[in-house]
């Protein structure tokens, strides 16, 4: 009977491999059913509802976008008009920047598995310039740090919550999905400089995940996040990343926003523009004591 247990103990074995396996291949969603919902039925209806209450402000081509990556009955309104921009237009690729809530890690992580999952169905990853991306700068990595399930148990939310927007908006895409811990100077120029070289001659968009100010009351929160939407329509990401760092101001993904501007600008988007802003307190099931800032804006040509 030991050889009959051996057989079981390898079946249970490369059972487990194979799953394993499989889990790098696709990221699952970590966070529908409580970000917004895991029924692509109800998911459909609630973006689509968003959408329709949004307007279309830029004509012109868009390079990037900042978006808010609450939960969706929260910023689902303010992230709309960013998307809603996109209608009817296509892209070669879509690079989504996001900041890491739940790991700290050095450089950028680049998901190394074959797809990004929602209820909408699985986004493929483009493998070939995420592989260009990784060999032009030494601290940008696959590795799953930042996208799967983290030492607390969550997995993160602030790159996924962005997903359903564009599966909804312009439909089938490949995707760069990118989270960085690390948001100095130093990590966004070199990550910038490595998104310009790559995209160069592509059809790209990049979109920045991040909220703004944090918990304060809802006319503190209006004071603070005033600076942050001046800087971006001046389009002075150094000075936005500059006062964040000295928490003069706050937005959780200042860096991917940073990154987003300069690599832009070095692909000719120059002009930028906000589309929305409101917070937590704008919204029936939001409480003005204490909110978030949401802002969506374009960097356009």
């Amino acid at each position: 009977m030991k050889w009959l247990k051996e057989v079981i103990w390898m079946i249970l074995f490369c059972s487990a491999f194979l799953g394993a396996q499989k889990a790098q291949e696709v990221r699952s969603p970590a966070v529908a059913g409580m970000f917004y919902p895991d029924n692509s039925s109800e998911l459909n209806h609630m973006i689509h509802q968003y959408l329709s209450r949004a307007e279309v402000i830029i004509e012109g081509d868009i390079g990037g976008l900042v978006s808010p990556h609450a939960g969706y009955v929260y910023s689902g309104p303010v992230a709309a008009w960013g998307y809603k921009q996109l209608k009817g237009k296509t892209y070669d690729v879509v690079v989504v920047i996001a900041p890491s809530h739940f790991e700290y890690f050095n450089g950028a992580s680049v998901y190394p598995g074959k797809f990004y999952e929602t209820p909408f169905g699985k986004i493929p990853v483009d493998q070939v310039l995420a592989e260009k991306l990784t060999q032009v700068a030494p601290n940008i990595h696959f590795s799953e740090a930042g996208h799967s399930i983290g030492f607390s148990g969550r997995g993160e939310h602030s790159l996924e919550v962005q997903l359903p927007f564009l599966q909804k908006t312009i439909g089938e895409f490949n995707l760069i999905p990118i989270v960085i811990a690390d948001q100095s100077w130093k990590n966004v120029e070199n990550l910038a400089n490595a998104l310009a070289s790559v995209l160069q001659g592509k059809k790209a968009l990049i979109v920045a995940s991040s909220d703004l100010s944090h918990y304060h009351s809802y006319d503190t929160a209006y004071k603070l996040d005033r600076s942050i939407l001046d800087y971006f329509e001046a389009f002075d990401y150094q000075k936005l990343l500059e006062k964040c760092e000295q928490r003069k101001i706050e937005a959780c993904g200042y860096g991917p926003i940073a990154v987003m501007m300069l690599t832009c600008k070095q692909l000719g988007f120059t002009k930028s523009k906000v589309l929305k802003y409101a917070t937590s307190g704008d919204v029936p099931v939001g409480e003005k004591s204490q909110v978030v800032g949401y802002m969506s804006g374009a960097v356009y040509r």
